[in-house]
């Protein structure tokens, strides 16, 4: 398995495999990607690549921290796909990894995301709230709002959430009853 950038050639089968990766929610998924690749001009988007087949996405996104003393850009990491046959054989950490990394070379201080924090505390991720984050959304349960403090993060920084709007438009933030 190779991770590596997504290309614009990706983007119809990473479209698929989104669509599969979410179930009932994969349409709106897929449409999430679509509208941030439009919104976030310097998103950045990771594969994994199987023998030509994808069979992992995740995108990174620009977001704004709003810290008392100043607006601080963040990165949210919106959303981790692997296609249901492959789930549950690291193909998601491996994503998550090197997405980590790419962010910390790029001197970005905090990735944030809405997940299982059974599954992404192993990641490397820790309660927001812990670390004096406040959620954008009432809608997100207080346990599935994450964050990764990452090399440029400096401990007295705090803050509210602020998403990218295309995240609100689409309704893609916090739990909805189906």
């Amino acid at each position: 398995m190779l991770i590596r950038p997504e290309t614009p050639a990706d983007h119809a089968a990473v479209d698929h495999l989104v669509a599969r990766a979410f179930g009932h929610r994969g349409r709106v998924v897929a449409d999430l990607v679509t509208a941030l690749r439009r919104d976030d001009p310097e998103f950045h988007a990771l594969v994994a690549d199987d023998d030509g087949d994808l069979i992992g996405h995740v995108m990174f996104t620009r977001s704004i921290l709003d810290a008392p003393d100043q607006l601080v850009p963040v990165q949210v990491l919106s959303p981790l796909s692997v296609i249901p046959e492959r789930q549950r054989q690291g193909v998601g950490t491996a994503l998550i990894r090197h997405g980590a990394a790419d962010m910390d070379k790029r001197d970005v201080p905090l990735v944030f995301l809405e997940g299982d924090p059974a599954y992404y505390a192993r990641q490397g991720f820790v309660a927001g709230d812990g670390l004096g984050f406040r959620k954008p959304s009432l809608r997100i349960p207080d346990p599935g709002f994450q964050v990764m403090p990452l090399a440029a993060h400096r401990p007295e920084l705090t803050g509210t959430l602020v998403y990218l709007h295309t995240f609100w438009d689409l309704d893609c933030v916090g739990l909805r009853d189906d």
